[in-house]
């Protein structure tokens, strides 16, 4: 159990940061100090007091990263209540049905996504945010509560609300904060169940590692409502007096750009997709040029290049962070190895839902390329269940402190999730040198060909996806066949008038490049392309199950 009490962090840092910015919303322009955040908190604590909301009651909250969504996340788990949190990318029945299977006594969505929503299947009051006004309610003592809230507040503060007054709910640290909802690439989605204890061992070995410092600024641009933008862009920023701007937008690279260099953070925290992007748009056609490949042959010259390149790519970032953390998908293994050569501050972790979501970390002077860090020191422990775990791929499975309660109600799945003797089994295969993970790809998605080799695919994927007109691509297996179905850059087709005929061709010589660059037992038949996107998770993995 970690000792410092998950809850009792945020009294202390909205009291001792009580005059520094907290959240800004980037598109809105609006800022709340640590003060007003805690006042916004006390607000709805209130109100939750006033509807009878009891200690471990679920409240739903639905909708985009906002200032509004960061203060409902606070004050419910700050009362003593079980933050439901629904990312705004799931569908509607999604939605419907996580709402009912949470038992949620309150529902906070955004009015857009309330439209899309079957309403007179939720039986529950529902709230507006960011205005958190009432949407819904068969109770007229719902609308009476909210029509009197303000006039209470100001009766019970009427010294108006102080640091003094800040004191939040005795929560220990084993109880249940946050039932989070995966909608992975099997199409089943389960309500993993975090403690208050699986997120003070991720925030607390942040501090330890010493990511963010008070005051700095911080961009919060990968969705909250999963919990790897939730415990290190949200919780953690919070508990180090960190300001944290929330972009509030789609990251497309102009967005992210623009926004990184305005606000200029200290640590910028992404997932690989960003980054492949920025390789393939914008360094790829620089050093693919026949005369830049002829020049970083020559010793020298290819260090200056990298280094142009190091320099230009920084500034556009903003200029001011000291590493670039990337997580929640392996990185595409070409990419990687240029920024490592070229001495980009990046590293990569590796995490998942069910451990909220920490497990390894390397610092970026530390980080080892085809790795994913070394296994969370004091706080969580890995194995691979292999006869030779240096060699030899096999499932890694761990545990401590990070590691879930379970999934809500659900005995079967929780059972299934863990071994007889209590590991929690990750369902990707890899191999441990030291304490240092190196990650081989899903276990789920590994294809086994006619000649008994295994093949995981995400590997040559990796490869295909870096390859001219190439967006997105899925290899499957058909009668012991390695195919590739591929879905085209149709905006790089469209700019370049690509013919069909021609595509075919380019196409045609892709696959000829990929064997070229792939092990015996991984070569592509044949590339099949496909006319839209792959349909995909949240986390943007593909949904594999559509297409084997």
């Amino acid at each position: 159990m970690i000792q410092q009490n998950f809850i009792q962090l945020y009294e202390d840092s909205f009291k001792k940061n009580w005059d520094l910015p907290a959240l800004t919303d980037y598109n809105e322009n609006t800022t709340y100090s640590y003060g007003e955040l805690a006042r916004e908190i006390a607000r709805l604590h209130l109100l939750f007091k006033e509807l009878g909301i009891e200690k471990g009651d679920k409240i739903s909250l639905i909708g985009k990263n906002h200032s509004s969504w960061s203060i409902l996340f606070m004050a419910t788990i700050t009362y003593g209540a079980v933050i439901v949190p629904i990312l705004h990318e799931f569908n509607p029945e999604s939605m419907e049905e996580i709402i009912a299977h949470s038992d949620s006594r309150l529902v906070f969505v955004n009015e857009s996504l309330w439209s899309k929503l079957k309403q007179e299947q939720i039986n529950v009051p529902v709230l507006e945010i960011p205005t958190f006004s009432l949407l819904k309610s068969d109770n007229d003592k719902v609308k009476d509560v909210m029509d009197s809230l303000d006039n209470h507040f100001s009766d019970l503060y009427q010294g108006g609300f102080t640091k003094d007054d800040i004191r939040y709910a005795d929560v220990s640290n084993e109880e249940v904060i946050c039932i989070n909802y995966t909608s992975g690439t099997t199409g089943f989605s389960k309500g993993v169940m975090l403690t208050a204890n699986n997120f003070a061992g991720n925030v607390t070995y942040a501090h330890k590692l010493d990511l963010l410092f008070n005051r700095e600024r911080n961009l919060a641009f990968l969705p909250m409502a999963h919990v790897y933008g939730c415990a290190f862009d949200f919780l953690y920023a919070l508990s180090a007096g960190v300001h944290s701007t929330l972009l509030g937008v789609i990251p497309t690279p102009q967005n992210l750009i623009t926004a990184l260099q305005e606000v200029r953070p200290t640590l910028i925290i992404t997932v690989p997709l960003i980054f492949e992007k920025i390789y393939k748009k914008k360094i790829l056609p620089i050093i693919d040029k026949p005369i830049v490949k002829g020049l970083m042959k020559i010793p020298g010259i290819d260090r200056f290049i990298l280094s142009k390149i190091k320099k230009s790519l920084i500034r556009s970032l903003g200029g001011n962070f000291r590493e670039v953390i990337i997580g929640g998908a392996a990185l595409n293994a070409e990419v990687e190895a240029f920024f490592h050569k070229m001495k980009f501050p990046f590293t990569v972790g590796y995490g998942m839902t069910e451990c909220a979501p920490l497990i390894s970390y390397d610092h970026h002077y530390d980080f080892v390329p085809t790795s994913c860090g070394q296994v969370l020191e004091g706080i969580m422990e890995a194995r691979i269940d292999s006869p030779d775990p240096e060699k030899i791929p096999g499932e890694i499975q761990v545990r401590g402190e990070n590691v879930m309660k379970g999934y809500y109600k659900n005995p079967e799945a929780t059972s299934a999730a863990f071994t007889d003797d209590g590991w929690l089994k990750t369902g990707d295969s890899g191999i441990m040198l030291g304490n240092r993970l190196f990650i081989k790809g899903r276990i789920k998605s590994m294809l086994l060909t006619a000649n008994g080799q295994n093949v995981y695919p995400e590997e040559i994927e990796s490869r295909l996806n870096n390859l001219p007109y190439v967006a997105d691509s899925l290899v499957v297996l058909r009668k012991f066949r390695l195919v590739a179905l591929v879905y085209p850059d149709m905006a790089a087709i469209s700019t370049n008038q690509v013919t069909p005929e021609k595509l075919a061709l380019i196409m045609r010589d892709n696959l000829v490049t990929l064997n070229k660059s792939v092990a015996g037992y991984e070569k592509i038949s044949t590339i099949e392309l496909v006319d839209s996107e792959f349909e995909k998770t949240p986390k943007k993995s593909i949904k594999r199950f559509l297409y084997s």
